[in-house]
């Protein structure tokens, strides 16, 4: 593996009352790289996401992207150092137009020059949106918003992308397309974390993979590998043995 640009030490995270979801968490991952957290329901995978993203009150550690700690940034300023997020539920705009969705992931940008040059960059991945620019993305299908967002996610150009269940809800043949699209982000040099319930598929479409149990990680390693592992299979996949 080349050298992480995205690491997170000794990371907690909870919601107050004195109770930590994530309790201890290290992982990194290097540009290229898709890295996949999987684990049981109430195991703290969403909460991993957004303790990293500043979205929790109780959380302590550190979170480094291109060795520079960026733990005490607001949101809105991790996304323009960078990292972005991508959160299970879905964020677009109904009532704006895809275009006008695209344009609002630049909203940080202020040169408009290159604001239209990297909603064009975009528009130049996804097809599908580009030849629908000027409907309303409530006219889209669920995994076509999901396209959207992870199109809208991109006008930033960001370094890390960290998604939490990209295919919740879509139907199988559009799964595949989802992970194909986080392939590609990744061999276009994105760094990706991905939390995600489709075990078997998401492991497929990542590099290394880390299960969590309980707010901590109980077991890492090459995804490959995690697909082979017997307790993996049975506990994950829904079967007593690798498949």
């Amino acid at each position: 593996m080349s050298e992480a640009i995205f690491s997170v030490s000794g990371l907690k995270a909870g919601y107050g009352g004195g109770r930590l979801i994530v309790d201890g968490i290290d992982l990194e991952v290097a540009a290229g790289e898709v890295v996949t957290m999987i684990g049981q329901n109430g195991a703290g995978k969403s909460t991993v996401l957004k303790g990293i993203y500043n979205m929790t009150p109780e959380r302590a550690g550190d979170v480094r992207l291109q060795g520079a700690s960026v733990f005490r940034l607001p949101a809105h300023e991790l996304l323009r150092q960078g990292l972005a997020y991508i959160p299970q539920q879905h964020t677009i705009f109904p009532k704006l137009t895809i275009a006008e969705n695209l344009t609002m992931g630049g909203y940080l940008i202020d040169d408009n020059g290159l604001l239209a040059e990297r909603v064009a960059a975009v528009e130049a991945m996804f097809p599908v949106l580009a030849e629908r620019r000027a409907q309303y993305a409530a006219s889209l299908s669920g995994g076509e918003q999901r396209m959207l967002e992870i199109a809208r996610t991109l006008v930033m150009d960001p370094k890390v992308i960290m998604l939490d269940e990209p295919s919740i809800g879509l139907a199988p043949r559009i799964v595949d397309q989802v992970f194909a699209v986080v392939r590609r982000l990744a061999e276009s040099g994105k760094a990706i974390l991905m939390v995600e319930q489709n075990v078997k598929k998401a492991l497929n479409a990542s590099d290394r993979a880390c299960v969590l149990e309980l707010g901590r990680i109980r077991l890492q390693d090459r995804a490959q590998v995690l697909i082979g592992d017997e307790r993996v299979a049975r506990l994950y996949m829904g079967m007593s043995g690798a498949a």
